[in-house]
């Protein structure tokens, strides 16, 4: 599939998803929508890619949100506008969230609306200095979509959520920081090599058990404790019966470096 709206790349075990409409603050519309399910597919089913990074292009904007100037062209027809666009992001996205490769989002500039929620959906997220963080659903009159009221609720609580939600509070990328939003905050000018070097960093490692922890923590506060310790049980035997398992194990008796393969 030739992509219009984003770049996909990848080399040495990372793949690299660009959300590529620099020109419209790289905001969501159909067509990016559609082509992110096309890669999230061709990413979770592609045993190459041990680690993913997430981010836009140009200096402005991670994502600015939906492409609100759509919306308006097409009134007369919004509800099927947004059942189709919401029907591929969010498959997107759940094809993201179970695939064993983490995925870090480099935010490096605006991340608003669905831009927020791409982010926050993520296992990992490294910030420019100069990335800002904010809801703005409610100052068009528009809920949550993009799965941001599932992940930003257990990353930050439901009373920070909330305020989010209802003030459309703009965070500077310290305050995210303090907030627990992101993992780390760079120079502007050192966001591309941190991301690199994080997921090369993951992408040597056990890449499967890496998919094990994202399903543990996806379900750690739907059920019960003794269900989620059932979990926890058949995937370290799952685990420790795989061929990083051994290897693991063997490079800690003989005190050296495991030499990971992701199987």
């Amino acid at each position: 599939m030739t992509y219009q709206a984003l770049d996909y790349d990848v080399q040495d075990g990372i793949a690299r998803i660009t959300l590529n409409r620099p020109d419209r603050f790289n905001a969501m519309d159909r067509q990016m929508g559609e082509e992110l399910y096309d890669v999230a597919n061709r990413c979770s089913s592609d045993k190459s890619v041990r680690a993913a990074i997430l981010t836009g292009s140009g200096e402005q904007a991670f994502c600015a949100g939906g492409d609100i100037a759509s919306f308006v062209d097409n009134a007369d027809d919004i509800e099927r506008l947004l059942k189709e666009m919401t029907t591929v992001l969010h498959a997107a996205i759940s094809r993201f969230a179970w695939m064993d490769a983490p995925l870090i989002a480099a935010v490096n500039g605006v991340a608003a609306g669905a831009g927020l929620s791409l982010m926050s959906f993520c296992d990992l997220a490294i910030a420019a200095d100069t990335a800002t963080f904010t809801s703005a659903y409610t100052r068009i009159g528009l809920t949550p979509d993009g799965s941001s009221t599932y992940f930003l609720s257990r990353i930050l609580g439901t009373r920070r959520a909330m305020e989010l939600y209802l003030t459309n509070r703009t965070l500077s990328a310290g305050e995210a920081l303090d907030w627990g939003l992101v993992n780390r905050v760079v120079p502007a000018a050192e966001l591309g090599q941190a991301a690199d070097s994080l997921a090369g960093e993951i992408a040597a490692g056990p890449t499967r058990a890496y998919g094990g922890i994202k399903k543990l923590m996806l379900m750690a506060t739907n059920d019960s404790l003794e269900s989620q310790m059932e979990r926890e049980t058949r995937l370290i035997v799952e685990m420790g019966a795989s061929r990083d398992g051994r290897e693991g194990a063997r490079a800690f008796v003989e005190k050296r470096k495991p030499r990971f393969t992701g199987e």
